[in-house]
């Protein structure tokens, strides 16, 4: 479905005072009634899930009073997340009351942000690159109390419920979009094509990507819809108007991403449902008072790097599986950035892939092998203190002697030596006392061996001077 045309006047102003403005439905101009409301409110809800196949949440979402944004984070290894997670980081700088008449234009402020939020990654890129290729699509919802002023880059999407109608607001910046511009492939066909996550625009900090902009006159009883390509991705634009005609914002949200979810989505999906309100309305409904700005998605969960799956139930689809249709990527296309893939890096492809020679790896062999030798150094100074404080009673040269040490020996050197030689003669001795001395016995300190001595000394056994 086509969007608003953002700039029919070959310029991105906004309309002026007192035009009334439009917005393209279903390839057809209708006027947006309740142009110039005064005093709307946005009541919003967000949440976003990893999902039942990723193993982290790479999207990032927020929702505040005055902004709206979903950023689905690509690169996979290159950390999609960290992409997704700094363009929010920008970009909820939005959120701020609408400024005074004399300030920069709606749709100049999202322009400038999404060009910080590009900027900041290239500079995070150039820290650190290991995150080369990291990249974020991000459509931006900024709120005036009259107007949302849309920027959009990618294929995250964002909708309009107005009147039980569904309204597709962005247009995809991806390959299959482009066939499905040219009537070569449906909708349809285009959920389960072989290159249906190939992006042709994103946040990189490299490459200059334009926004679409544009600017919709809002009126109450409005429903805005943001979210990531798993949730449009596997739902059509009739269930998502089935859901969305339904219950509060909190409520779509959290039935969207089940929906999504039981439908096969194999992504992180993150949805953002906001309700526009006249002050009146805002000030009767008790949880507009409560509300406070949420941040979801990677940008919440990267400190704590646990993301978690709110629902795992069956995996039962109601959109139904299409055999996927076989079509080549064309030479002549520009600058494309394919997401991560589900399927598994070839084996023999990761094997040979050339990898960066490693820096000052002489310099780290040096530390690992000084760390060593220090630990090594440690232990045995360690062992040779203790082992000075051990003594035990022995032999040398057939006589009775204190050792301090252990009774142990390395090659080419004893872990004791002789503090006191006795003159107690070991064929002095009865054969017990001699067979003790001889497998050495244990004493607590010097003074504990020289009392051993004199015991084993009072037990001398004296020749018979008339034997023989």
């Amino acid at each position: 479905m086509s969007g608003p045309d953002p700039d029919p006047g070959g310029t991105t102003a906004e309309p002026a005072t007192g035009e009334l403005p439009t917005i393209e439905v279903g390839g057809s101009v209708a006027a947006v009634p309740g142009a110039g409301e005064p005093g709307l409110r946005l009541h919003y809800s967000a949440i976003s899930d990893v999902g039942r196949v990723r193993k982290d949440n790479q999207d990032s979402g927020y929702a505040g009073p005055w902004l709206l944004t979903v950023c689905d984070g690509v690169g996979g290894a290159a950390r999609g997340d960290i992409a997704s997670s700094t363009a929010v980081s920008e970009l909820r700088s939005l959120d701020l009351a609408p400024p005074p008449a004399d300030s920069p234009p709606l749709l100049d402020r999202v322009t400038e942000a999404l060009h910080d939020a590009h900027a900041q990654i290239g500079r995070l890129v150039d820290e650190d690159p290991a995150i080369n290729g990291t990249s974020t699509t991000a459509t931006v919802a900024l709120f005036d109390g009259h107007r949302v002023g849309i920027g959009h880059v990618g294929d995250s999407r964002a909708y309009l419920f107005r009147d039980g109608e569904i309204s597709q607001l962005t247009t995809d910046h991806t390959f299959v979009q482009s066939l499905i511009d040219e009537g070569r492939i449906t909708e349809a066909e285009a959920r389960v094509h072989p290159h249906r996550n190939l992006i042709l625009k994103a946040l990189d900090g490299i490459h200059e990507a334009e926004p679409d902009l544009f600017a919709l006159q809002l009126t109450s009883g409005d429903r805005l819809f943001l979210c990531s390509d798993g949730a449009c991705g596997v739902l059509d634009d009739g269930r998502l108007a089935d859901i969305l005609s339904m219950g509060s914002p909190d409520f779509a949200a959290v039935e969207l991403v089940r929906a999504s979810l039981e439908a096969g989505s194999s992504d992180n999906v993150t949805c953002i449902v906001a309700d526009v309100l006249t002050a009146e309305q805002a000030a009767a409904d008790p949880t507009y008072a409560e509300l406070e700005p949420l941040l979801v998605g990677a940008a919440a969960e990267l400190k704590r790097r646990l993301p978690r799956a709110l629902f795992r139930g069956h995996r039962s689809g109601d959109t139904g599986e299409l055999e996927p249709i076989e079509a080549d990527i064309p030479d002549h296309l520009p600058f494309a950035i394919p997401t991560d893939p589900l399927q598994p890096i070839d084996p023999e492809a990761a094997r040979y892939a050339p990898r960066a020679p490693e820096r000052f790896a002489w310099l780290r062999r040096v530390l690992v092998l000084a760390v060593v030798v220090g630990v090594v150094w440690i232990g045995a100074t360690a062992a040779w203190s203790w082992a000075q404080t051990q003594y035990f009673v022995g032999e040398q040269d057939n006589r009775v002697v204190i050792f301090r040490g252990i009774d142990a020996s390395l090659p080419g050197f004893d872990l004791s030596e002789p503090v006191v030689v006795t003159d107690v003669m070991l064929d002095q001795l009865s054969d017990f006392d001699r067979g003790q001395v001889e497998a050495t016995i244990e004493v607590d300190d010097l003074a504990d061996g020289r009392d051993k001595v004199e015991e084993i000394a009072a037990n001398r056994v004296v020749p018979d001077e008339g034997s023989g």
